[in-house]
């Protein structure tokens, strides 16, 4: 297991890590709107804060050296179900492959936030050959060529 760390999301606000590397696999924690610059929560309608949690989000799967497109499952969670559609209106221009979805309303989030957003994201393998990264996709990695 590896954990990942980037001070482009913000820190975790109590004993977790941002995320970890597991096998093929990376966990994201839970990301809220916390804008990673100055520590607080600005946005105040569910777009904005999804925006946030988004951005939070890639900055999480880049430093653990995957992307938004490697994502296989997300959990979503609503303070308020009233918000689904607008919510699904940001998450699905970044989500555009469209992976398993989990998406509940909770009673309250940390900070009072309206959204809150886990992911999980295959890993890229990189090997270096003959000084030129080559990247493969963990699933690739495994396969038999015999």
């Amino acid at each position: 297991m590896e954990k990942v760390y980037t001070k482009n999301a913000p820190d975790a606000i109590g004993p977790y890590s941002q995320a970890m590397k597991v096998g093929s696999l990376l966990f994201t924690s839970g990301q809220i709107a916390i804008n990673p610059v100055t520590g607080s929560v600005e946005a105040d309608t569910i777009e904005a804060q999804t925006e946030q949690v988004c951005k939070n989000l890639c900055a999480v799967l880049e430093a653990a050296g995957t992307s938004i497109d490697k994502v296989v499952k997300t959990t979503c969670f609503l303070a308020d179900m009233g918000d689904f559609a607008a919510f699904n209106g940001v998450y699905g221009n970044y989500f555009v492959g469209k992976p398993a979805r989990s998406c509940v309303a909770v009673k309250t989030l940390p900070k009072n936030v309206l959204v809150e957003v886990e992911v999980i994201a295959e890993m890229e393998y990189r090997f270096q050959l003959a000084n030129d990264y080559v990247k493969v996709s963990a699933l690739a990695s495994r396969l038999d060529p015999f």
